[in-house]
């Protein structure tokens, strides 16, 4: 469109194939007038969304217009016939071969051509002003090749017009209905009885956002907007879109096994269409599911959607590890908590084939392989007093971080948040880890330029619980407590939710909270080496308590399940 000419008014002239794309009927050509007052044509795609102007010239309307379309047939051809004037050939008539009475046709105001043989060989549907007193212009719709034409009457605009039967219905009422095209108006009003409102949108589906918010206030006249828009992607994602639009509540969409209207009544089953029309469901706002359609949901036996701790009296009060859940581990400093995810790490390598991500905070790459491996070698590798070979620590490496299972996060680059949350969406979708360990959220959150440290902790959290939702992980994250008036976590103290550091999210967004409690100051070496895992919130079953105790070996560096109190003899050869 020449920047010196622009259009000032646009006609929808007819549906067409879209030779970009290959949608059968999203194409759309428009008759425009410019400001200069040539005239000159455009279509547009409403799938693919390409635009192409043909000419900013007058063309000959007394010439009619054809275009064959390399689609899906070559051998289609659609005509369009320009600047065509409503006459007496046209009348008001049944349509037999659609099943549409005289009545019906009366009512919407439709006409027919024939030729010299009777047979109906056009279609002409009236589309009225906004004040249903006046007759804009007929949609002309060709029967041999289905193509649609512009017939306008004096001074009348196409794009003025309402939606087609719009005219009729202008009071208020319970039902109107809402469908694609004319006919399907025609056939729709018809297997209802003649009793309630139908309409049909102007252009097909790709302009039904246009069509309806141009008329939202006619709408709004009724109590239920029911939507029998076509059963095709197009007419279910403009369905989609149209029921964003109403009030909650006022948009109902009809459940059509059949492609649309004229379907129905060509099959004579209108009771089928009736009944249907009578169920169509209301569309709730996102998120919002009735009780009744989650059926499928709760029948189904859960499988291989949990596998065990490592230790059995948290087992007994969690009932393991489940994927789509956030657990947060929680501790003092000291306490043992990336002791504790290792050992969780390590007991799932060997007792699943899953893969699992690890994104340790507070030491390196170097220090988290080592940990891991240590844990198979029940050896140290990291200290400097252990004595080792090649071999086994060959062997100890390619049962952990070697055995193509494990990934790592060198995090000494960016540590915000989101790109800590791509991190960790790119393990999960891009390398299928199932269980991933961020330890811990305090080193992110402390690296944050604002220095609201509850506010970054809520954002980092809540993105976390998203992030679980929309990859199905299990995801466990280590938090910090607050101190405790009394003396710190480091000599003992209980934990409880509202210790957690910063921000009540966690808590909240949390499926499992377990707290860790260790006295590392105690005198007592058994004292000292023992952690008590505490649950504090456990969504999946809502037990919570103390789990199980863990004793620490100085040599093995492992961390084993007791039950009794045990001797400092029994600690030496633990």
């Amino acid at each position: 469109m020449p920047g010196n000419n622009p259009i000032t008014d646009s006609v929808f002239v007819r549906h067409v194939p879209c030779t970009n794309c290959g949608s059968s009927d999203a194409n759309s050509e428009y008759r425009d007038t410019h400001q200069n007052g040539d005239m000159g044509s455009h279509f547009h795609c409403f799938v693919c969304k390409k635009t192409d102007m043909l000419s900013d010239t007058r063309p000959d309307y007394s010439v009619p217009h054809s275009r064959t379309h390399n689609v899906c047939d070559p051998t289609v051809t659609v005509q369009e016939s320009k600047g065509e004037k409503m006459n007496s050939k046209f009348t008001i008539e049944p349509i037999p071969d659609r099943g549409i009475s005289l009545v019906t046709a009366k009512k919407y105001g439709v006409k027919v051509r024939k030729d010299t043989d009777g047979n109906i060989v056009s279609h002409a549907y009236p589309y009225y002003d906004y004040n249903g007193q006046k007759v804009l212009a007929y949609k002309k719709r060709d029967v041999e090749n289905k193509s649609f034409s512009i017939m306008t009457s004096d001074n009348g605009s196409f794009t003025d017009s309402s939606l087609f039967g719009q005219q009729l219905f202008s009071g208020k009422g319970k039902y109107i209905t809402l469908v694609e095209g004319e006919l399907d108006a025609l056939a729709a009003y018809q297997m209802l009885g003649s009793k309630w409102p139908v309409i049909s949108l102007k252009s097909g589906a790709n302009a039904a956002e246009k069509d309806i918010r141009k008329n939202l206030e006619f709408f709004n006249q009724y109590d239920k907007v029911v939507l029998a828009l076509d059963n095709d992607k197009p007419g279910k994602e403009a369905a989609e879109k149209l029921s964003q639009i109403f009030e909650v509540g006022q948009c109902l969409i009809m459940p059509m096994h059949r492609k649309d209207p004229c379907e129905y009544l060509n099959a004579n089953d209108s009771s089928t269409f009736s009944r249907e029309w009578w169920e169509a469901k209301p569309v709730s706002p996102d998120g919002i599911i009735c009780g009744t359609d989650i059926w499928d949901i709760v029948s189904t036996e859960l499988t291989n959607e949990s596998i065990d701790y490592p230790w059995q009296a948290l087992n007994d009060l969690t009932y393991g590890i489940r994927k789509g859940e956030l657990v947060t581990v929680t501790a003092g400093s000291g306490i043992g908590k990336s002791a504790i995810l290792r050992e969780i790490i390590y007991h799932i390598l060997q007792n699943t084939d899953e893969k699992v991500g690890a994104l340790f905070m507070e030491e390196s790459i170097r220090r988290t392989g080592l940990g891991l491996m240590s844990i198979d070698a029940n050896k140290q590798f990291h200290l400097p007093t252990t004595t080792y070979t090649k071999d086994e620590m060959r062997t100890s490496f390619k049962n952990t971080v070697g055995s193509g299972r494990v990934y790592l996060y060198d995090h000494f680059g960016s540590t915000e948040i989101d790109n800590i949350i791509s991190r960790i969406r790119y393990m999960a979708k891009g390398l299928e880890c199932k269980y991933i360990f961020l330890d811990h959220i305090s080193i992110i959150v402390s690296s944050q330029e604002n220095g609201d440290e509850r506010k970054a902790l809520d954002e980092i959290v809540t993105k976390l619980r998203m992030l679980v939702q929309e990859t199905n992980i299990s995801l466990f994250i280590v938090s910090h407590l607050k101190r405790p008036q009394g003396g710190g976590h480091e000599i003992g103290g209980v934990t409880t939710l509202s210790q957690l550091r910063g921000s009540a999210g966690i808590g909240q967004l949390s499926d499992i909270v377990i707290g860790l409690e260790r006295d590392s100051q105690a005198e007592d070496p058994i004292a000292r080496n023992t952690t008590q895992l505490r649950v504090l919130k456990n969504r999946f079953s809502g037990e919570s308590g103390p789990g199980s105790k863990l004793l620490w070996c100085k040599e093995t560096g492992r961390m084993s399940e007791v039950f009794d109190d045990i001797t400092e003899t029994q600690l030496e050869s633990f």
